[in-house]
């Protein structure tokens, strides 16, 4: 896909984490929104996967460690075609098997149950360090939270990548700034992120805007490139990205929208869309 491309997709990735959220009735879409670039560029780009296999044994493994952005992997599984579009609006339904987090047992793609925070990244460090035991070939990509990278478990993990010179395995940081209870800096600030995988023996890219498809393309191809440890992308975002009110705005962290608000939301995505048909 060439960039255009893969921002009219990330557009309508958008429309259908917002959709689901508000057929909810609850759910993430301050998360979901801020990461919609990366979960296009892992899915529609850089991962080897085939959505007519959703098992095959090389294929690359992504594990959604902050698990309550649900909704950003869930629109992208049903857009790549894992499942169908129209499915999205049964989110957190009874029945359903989109649950509020993700669960390997009954969704195609999903490679990982995952939603305690801090859990996920130790489960990509197992599947990395399995590839290598293995002499498999395939690569582990994990997405954290910024806010999540405040848990223990994560800098365990972290030693062990680092220790294990897990070159197959990319952490991605989604540092949007906010987490439930603010700023990240005011709840306990994780800062400086990048010196912190320096020092557990990471190769470290920052990228300036994690919304910018050049910037993450240089990113994983850096990423690709290097040998003899674990790479970590830190990459600033802005949560609630291209929703007008709920850009920045810590409430929408795991708030739906009602039915008006459902409405502005779409029609502000409809004029990104508009936009980009237009270049």
């Amino acid at each position: 896909m060439n960039k255009l491309e893969l921002q009219k997709t990330a557009n309508e990735i958008r429309k259908g984490i917002v959709t689901a959220v508000h057929s909810a009735k609850a759910g993430h879409p301050g998360g979901s929104l801020s990461a919609t670039e990366v979960f296009t560029y892992l899915y529609f780009e850089e991962m080897n996967i085939d959505p007519k296999d959703p098992k095959k044994p090389d294929r690359d493994r992504f594990v959604l460690s902050k698990g309550h952005t649900a909704p950003g992997l869930y629109s992208t599984l049903a857009h790549r075609g894992y499942f169908p579009v129209e499915d999205l609006t049964t989110l957190r339904k009874l029945g359903s098997y989109l649950q509020g987090h993700p669960s390997m047992q009954y969704i195609p793609g999903v490679d990982m149950s995952s939603g305690s925070l801090g859990q996920g990244i130790s489960a990509a460090c197992g599947m990395a360090l399995s590839a290598k035991l293995s002499n498999e070939s395939y690569r582990v990509y994990t997405l954290l939270g910024d806010g999540e990278i405040q848990e223990g478990q994560v800098w365990e993990a972290a030693m062990f990548a680092g220790a294990r010179k897990l070159d197959n395995l990319v952490v991605i940081v989604d540092n949007n700034g906010l987490q439930i209870d603010g700023r990240i800096e005011d709840v306990c600030s994780p800062y400086p992120i990048d010196k912190k995988f320096e020092a557990f023996n990471f190769h470290v890219i920052n990228v300036a805007d994690g919304n910018d498809f050049d910037q993450l393309k240089a990113a994983f191809d850096e990423a690709r490139a290097t040998k003899g440890m674990p790479t970590a992308i830190i990459m600033k975002t802005v949560k609630g990205k291209d929703v007008s009110f709920m850009e920045n705005n810590v409430a929408w962290h795991g708030t739906a929208p009602n039915d008006e608000q459902y409405a502005i939301a779409m029609a502000d995505l409809e004029k990104v869309g508009e936009a980009l048909c237009q270049k």
